[in-house]
């Protein structure tokens, strides 16, 4: 996962979507598209909850956790991390890659960054469809509506979506996974000191 290091943005969806609340400024293979889809109750809160329970057992927050693990378990578990990432390539490529975009993330919403402008207005409806995490080559699908779109000085278009009509689990496991990839930035940012 990439860390995306950018100047403040200053538009009020900024503040709708940011004020007060953990949020996270990334690149990740993400996607926007405008109008409903259908959209498996679960499947996003059963991923993020997955993903959780799998970093949160290797110690990705820069401390190995397993030190106290036997040899043995840690050879398994490495022989998983090599079959994983020899599964996530077949996916690749046989799937639709979705196209690597800056981004900002909070319980809230999304800033997403595009190269053209998507057409849509504030307060239509759409889906975000991004992969929480690069070394498992799924995606999660979440119903947004568009607070705002605005193009910067240099030709970037930026998208504010807020979700909309996530349930209660979801949302926990939104606030986790956020949780872990900015406490994942903030030992990047040691470690580079």
């Amino acid at each position: 996962m990439n860390e995306l290091r950018t100047s403040a943005i200053h538009h009020p969806a900024e503040s709708e979507l940011f004020d007060e609340t953990l949020s996270c400024e990334v690149a990740l293979p993400a996607e926007f598209r405008i109008g409903s889809a259908v959209i498996r109750p679960g499947t996003a809160e059963t991923l993020l909850r997955s993903v959780a329970l799998v970093e949160d057992a290797r110690g990705d927050d820069g401390h190995d956790e397993r030190s106290d693990a036997t040899l043995q378990v840690q050879r398994l578990e490495a022989k998983l991390d090599l079959v994983m990432v020899l599964l996530g390539r077949l996916v690749r490529q046989s799937a639709q890659d979705l196209p690597l975009r800056p981004l900002r993330w909070s319980r809230r919403g999304i800033r997403l960054e595009q190269g053209s402008r998507s057409g849509a207005a504030p307060g239509n409806m759409g889906v975000i469809r991004l992969q929480p995490c690069d070394w498992l080559p799924d995606h999660i699908d979440l119903p947004v509506v568009i607070v705002a779109e605005a193009a910067n000085g240099s030709g970037a278009h930026y998208l504010w979506l807020r979700f909309e009509g996530l349930s209660d689990a979801l949302e926990m496991a939104l606030e986790r996974h956020l949780f872990r990839l900015h406490r994942r930035q903030i030992a990047e940012a040691r470690r580079l000191r």
